[in-house]
């Protein structure tokens, strides 16, 4: 699967476009990173705890929307945009959309 944020996949030609494709993920806070959290402000320096919450998020999010577009017989997905929001305090969403397209090679 062709997975970009530009509108076209360069060397290829979108033959069909099969619609909007999403996917997404709720994730809340541990008690052990925001201590960690807790600190890292006060000393400074990365919130790893927090990166790889992040991390994993936009993987089973990305994981989500090309199973979707699978569904609907697409072999790309483009102009893919990520988003978040805060359902409530210490949770939030990673949201990841995109068009699911069939592109073929240009001749």
């Amino acid at each position: 699967m062709i997975v970009l944020n530009t509108e076209f996949v360069p060397g290829k030609k979108i033959v069909e476009a099969k619609g909007l494709v999403q996917g997404s993920t709720v994730r809340a806070k541990h008690v052990g990173r925001d201590i960690a959290a807790g600190l890292k402000n006060i000393f400074g320096g990365e919130l790893k705890g927090y990166t790889e919450l992040l991390v994993e998020s936009r993987r089973d999010a990305m994981q989500r929307m090309i199973a979707q577009a699978q569904q609907l017989g697409a072999n790309a997905v483009i102009n893919v945009r990520f988003a978040t929001s805060s359902i409530t305090s210490g949770a939030a969403e990673l949201y990841v959309y995109g068009t699911a397209v069939v592109v073929a090679d240009e001749v």
